[in-house]
């Protein structure tokens, strides 16, 4: 079990990297856990919370929000969010495009492209469990005041 202060030091941890053109660029790294309520029409509303606590299989959603504060468009946006040891990687979350990943901090591309090196010098395809970041690039400049967020699945290992 995660508790609060373990939360906070993993989101530390997690805290996006962005790379731009000099600019003012804002980021912020949120985690969040689906949380399952009954509602009084008898159906299950879920929404997206910050958590107290997690164990080990629950699934968090990692958000990177981000936002031009300047008064000039921001060009070669990159989000990057490294992912510690404890989280494993499982998909872009929905109404997010899907981002970039890497085993080894260096190479990004999707999953499918993507191989590990064994102990023994052999290759095999690269699984969820072996993503150690995920980053988006922005296709177009960012708008002076423009904003959006991506967001991707992970489970605490």
């Amino acid at each position: 079990m995660i508790t609060r202060p373990m939360i906070a030091a993993v989101l530390a941890a997690t805290a996006a990297v962005a790379s731009a053109a000099a600019g003012p660029l804002q980021v912020t790294s949120s985690i969040l856990v689906e949380s399952r309520a009954a509602a009084a029409d008898g159906t299950t509303r879920i929404a997206l919370v910050k958590p107290s606590k997690v164990t080990p299989g629950d699934k968090v959603i990692f958000v990177l929000a981000y936002r031009n504060t300047g008064t000039q468009p921001l060009s070669n946006v990159v989000l990057d969010n490294p992912l510690p040891r404890q989280i494993a990687y499982r998909s872009a979350n929905p109404g997010s495009p899907a981002p970039d990943v890497s085993v080894d901090g260096k190479t990004f591309g999707s999953l499918a492209t993507l191989r590990v090196r064994s102990l023994d010098g052999s290759t095999r395809p690269a699984s969820p469990n072996d993503v150690t970041s995920v980053r988006w690039r922005l296709a177009s400049p960012l708008a002076a005041g423009s904003q959006g967020q991506f967001a991707f699945q992970a489970v605490l290992k």
